[in-house]
């Protein structure tokens, strides 16, 4: 018997704030104009944008509405793609570089309007990030992206707290300095997927829940989903299912592998002890590779979430162990605070971790946030979905080179080597 074998082992925000039993679900109907895959948040921001120009959109899920990532995550939205944006101008030049970043930044801004346009109650704050130098050899380089930001793109909300000030945003002595941007939000990822379902639904998209994909077979304009509960016909199919892409589409599943990232969470902290850890309710996150990501819950809970293992099956109690042995070396002063919860959810990295939208075989994709999918996911859902409706522009993301492989789905196999070589760069960092 240990410590944490009395955890709840199941995502906290869906504990706080299950299903609602008055979700409008409905029947699978005989034909739709488009029917998307997933009904996370590409897939319920695509059905909005769709409801909304006046086509016939069903969403089909092979669980319950939101089960996936857009209810296990990190409860962040943050600026940036994970591809660093030196590499992005490197790759796809000025332009494109500077319309990503900007694009990123204005995910965070059409969250913020979606919950309140749909009223979704769902915790919505902006509390601005620290990006915090692990280690003495990270600060100049922590420090520099955001003097890059500003010169590159005139991205003037970041400012450089040294270690000799960081007690003024963390009650840690863990980190080396910290890149403060006051853009960054936070909610209940729960909530939100929830009230984008609702909004959806109301706008006049079908939500089909247990209705697990089993084929797709056609062209593009008489294509035929076969599910579950049964078949449906549609001009337009889009899979927007992420880190849980399976090879139902196999050129799909070839841009994309599935990557586990694991949270804990405490039970609610005192007031003072709660203010100490976060003086101004920030959200947090390290410039390891394998990346730790910490912050306060509305109710005053303090979760951390990380890589403890690239591996999306990890045993939730020891991922517990090990992530509660990172929050004890960040925060001494939590031990003895009894963690409540202990949870994961599968990432869908892409080869480049660039966001990809794109055709294969006929069926639409969009995918690959690579740990940033709270925001990215819910405007590129809203781009998609007014691209496939007429209402909207191309996506950039359709215009960069989608790097893929047909061994993407032996990632059991080769992720355990990518593992070990992330864990020995953070060492020699």
């Amino acid at each position: 018997m240990t410590e944490y074998d009395n955890l709840k082992m199941l995502p906290l925000w869906t504990d706080q704030f299950p299903r609602p039993k008055d979700l409008p679900v409905g029947e699978l109907p005989e034909k739709a104009d488009v029917v998307i895959v997933g009904s996370g948040y590409t897939g319920l921001n695509a059905a909005l944008a769709l409801a909304e120009a006046g086509a016939s959109v069903v969403v089909v899920e092979q669980n319950v509405i939101g089960w996936g990532a857009s209810s296990r995550n990190g409860s962040m939205l943050t600026s940036g793609l994970k591809a660093k944006s030196k590499i992005i101008k490197k790759r796809y030049g000025a332009a494109l570089a500077d319309h990503f970043w900007r694009w990123s930044v204005d995910a965070i801004g059409y969250v913020g309007e979606t919950v309140r346009k749909n009223k979704i109650d769902c915790d919505y704050k902006n509390v601005g990030n620290l990006y915090l130098a692990s280690k003495a050899s990270h600060a100049e380089n922590v420090k520099a992206h955001g003097e890059y930001l500003n010169k590159e793109f005139g991205y003037a909300t970041t400012r450089w707290i040294p270690k000799e000030e960081i007690h003024s945003e963390i009650g840690s002595d863990e980190f080396h300095g910290g890149l403060l941007d006051t853009t960054a939000c936070r909610l209940q990822p729960a909530k939100y997927v929830f009230g984008l379902a609702r909004a959806a639904a109301q706008k006049g998209a079908v939500l089909v829940e247990n209705a697990r994909v089993t084929g797709i077979s056609g062209k593009r304009g008489g294509l035929k989903v076969t599910t579950e509960k049964g078949q449906i016909s549609a001009k337009e199919v889009l899979m927007a299912t992420g880190g849980y892409t399976t090879n139902l589409v196999p050129k799909v599943r070839w841009g994309i592998f599935p990557v586990g990232s694991y949270i804990i969470a405490t039970e609610p902290l005192p007031d003072d002890l709660r203010r100490s850890l976060s003086p101004n309710d920030r959200v947090f996150y390290d410039s390891n590779i394998f990346l730790n990501y910490f912050t306060m819950t509305a109710e005053g809970r303090f979760m951390l979430g990380g890589r403890a293992n690239l591996s999306p099956n990890l045993d939730l109690r020891k991922s517990a162990a090990i992530l509660h042995g990172r929050m004890l070396q960040i925060f001494p002063q939590l031990k003895g605070i009894p963690l409540t919860h202990s949870w994961s959810g599968k990432l869908g990295i892409s080869f480049d971790q660039m966001p990809h939208v794109g055709l294969a075989n006929g069926v639409h994709y969009a995918y690959g946030y690579s740990g940033h999918g709270v925001s990215i996911a819910s405007y590129l859902g809203n781009e998609v979905g007014a691209m496939m409706a007429g209402s909207g522009a191309r996506s950039k993301y359709m215009d960069i080179k989608h790097p893929r492989t047909i061994f993407s789905s032996l990632d059991p196999l080769y992720l355990p080597f990518v593992s070990a070589y992330f864990k020995l760069l953070d060492k020699m960092s």
